[in-house]
């Protein structure tokens, strides 16, 4: 189905045992001599009876030492003045691999991963227990094992002799979270290179759903050939794909992806692929006939004009939310000139003015090991000011649900749905948009939209 063209060769690079180690390194440094740090995996989930989901492990734990299996825990102490990480895997096990795949086991997780120390997942208990009598704090995030969870908490309100004689056992717990988070935050060049090659993946599966895309089709089928060009790129996708034609395209996170595409309307696919965790974020708006109405046209012009604006926005010593008014000014402006908005500029951008009705989500966030990556926006209460190495989505949109009973529609407008996102790395020289091999003139857009015909 794919030509060559449609494989994008992967990078030369991954995060090295080296980059890793400096990433454990700079969270032990703010911690005090007797913690104890407890990353626990995620669960896997069952899909129905027997079948479990893909499974993915914790960002934190990709972060810290790359591991992607389940039923792992990552343990850090520090000992004799230096800090330790310990790994708990499943062990090997040829019965269990001959049904579910092969297993890298202990000897393998101290062989090939940025630990000091691996050992079984059953002996988890006894060496944590152990642990926990030994440590003042545990850093430990709740909610996703249930055994390490009651351990710690037991530990905690243990009202034991060894606690009262000695002092044994930890007198607070803290989640290390926020602390991981300020750290992923700002990205590697590596990590960047991992998220630049999700960006041109996941711009050309647009590419190429645009190329193939024809009236008649269903909005499965234009999932299918995007979510199979991340396939044919050996990737899986970041989070599940909005594919909404005519009204769908009005819903925001519409993911019903079962209307054909049978007139002159919108298409919206908001999907993007995930590369070694790394996730890709693109939002495109198109007509799937090929040529933009009159109408669709002047909507999609606005909504590009305050997007290239925000992105323009994405710079060095600039508040987080900069980007999200520089966006809605441009959408407000935008729709005075076309008789949508009657207000003022000033009412129609107040918090009940009338661009609300049309725009009503933020303009961006994060990307990174999630899709909507962890960092606070607003530290101390003020808005983050953007350092070189973030990376931020800019995703402005405007939205004419004729299906709402909150607003009154125009016909000249109704079911007209335009979203366009990019990810934007902040640099030094200025915004670097990775998502940029993706088309969005207008032009570019019907040029390329049915060509494979």
């Amino acid at each position: 189905m794919f030509g060559e063209e449609a494989y994008i060769a992967p990078p030369s690079v991954s995060i090295s045992e080296n980059e890793y180690r400096l990433r454990q390194q700079t969270l032990f440094k703010q911690l005090n001599e007797n913690d104890l740090l407890i990353i626990v995996c995620n669960p896997e989930s069952a899909r129905s009876g027997d079948v479990e989901y893909p499974y993915r492990n914790n960002s934190d734990m990709l972060y810290l030492c790359g591991w992607k299996d389940p039923s792992s825990v990552l343990i850090a102490s520090n000992s004799n003045g230096g800090w330790k990480t310990v790994l708990f895997v499943q062990p090997r096990n040829i019965l269990m691999e001959i049904w579910h795949g092969r297993r890298p086991g202990i000897e393998g997780a101290e062989e090939f991963w940025p630990i000091d120390e691996a050992h079984s997942i059953d002996e988890l208990q006894e060496r944590l227990a152990a642990m926990l009598d030994e440590c003042t704090r545990v850093l430990h995030r709740t909610g996703s094992n249930a055994v390490v969870d009651s351990m710690v908490n037991s530990a905690f309100e243990s009202k034991s002799r060894a606690r009262q004689l000695l002092g044994k056992g930890p007198i607070s717990i803290e989640d290390p979270s926020g602390r991981i988070a300020e750290m992923r935050l700002r990205k590697s060049p590596t990590e960047i290179e991992l998220m630049r090659h999700a960006s041109k993946v996941s711009s050309r599966a647009h590419i190429e759903t645009m190329r193939s895309a024809k009236p008649g089709v269903g909005e499965w089928q234009l999932q299918a050939i995007i979510e199979g060009c991340f396939m044919w790129n050996g990737q899986s996708w970041a989070y599940p794909s909005i594919v909404g034609y005519g009204e769908n395209a009005t819903i925001l996170h519409y993911h019903a992806n079962n209307a054909v595409c049978d007139g002159d309307g919108i298409v919206l696919i908001d999907a993007g692929s995930e590369y070694e965790g790394y996730a890709a974020d693109i939002t495109r708006s198109w007509p799937i006939s090929g040529e933009f109405t009159e109408p669709q046209k002047a909507i999609y012009q606005v909504v590009l004009d305050a997007q290239k604006a925000a992105i323009a926005a994405c710079v060095v010593g600039a508040a987080y939310n900069e980007p999200h008014f520089t966006a809605r000014r441009v959408l407000a402006e935008g729709l005075i000139k076309l008789g949508i908005i009657e207000e003022s500029l000033d009412e129609a951008l107040a918090d009940d003015g009338e661009l609300n009705k049309w725009y009503m989500h933020n303009t961006g966030h994060w990307i990174g090991l999630d899709v909507h990556d962890v960092g606070i926006y607003r530290p101390n209460g003020e808005p983050r000011v953007l350092e070189a190495g973030m990376v931020i989505t800019v995703e402005p949109g405007l939205y004419f649900g004729a299906w709402r009973d909150d607003v009154e529609v125009s016909e000249k407008w109704a079911g007209i749905g335009i979203r366009i996102e990019d990810d934007v790395l902040v640099t030094a020289e200025g915004p670097d948009v990775l998502t940029a091999d993706c088309p969005k003139e207008i032009g570019d857009l019907e040029a390329l939209i049915g060509c494979a015909d």
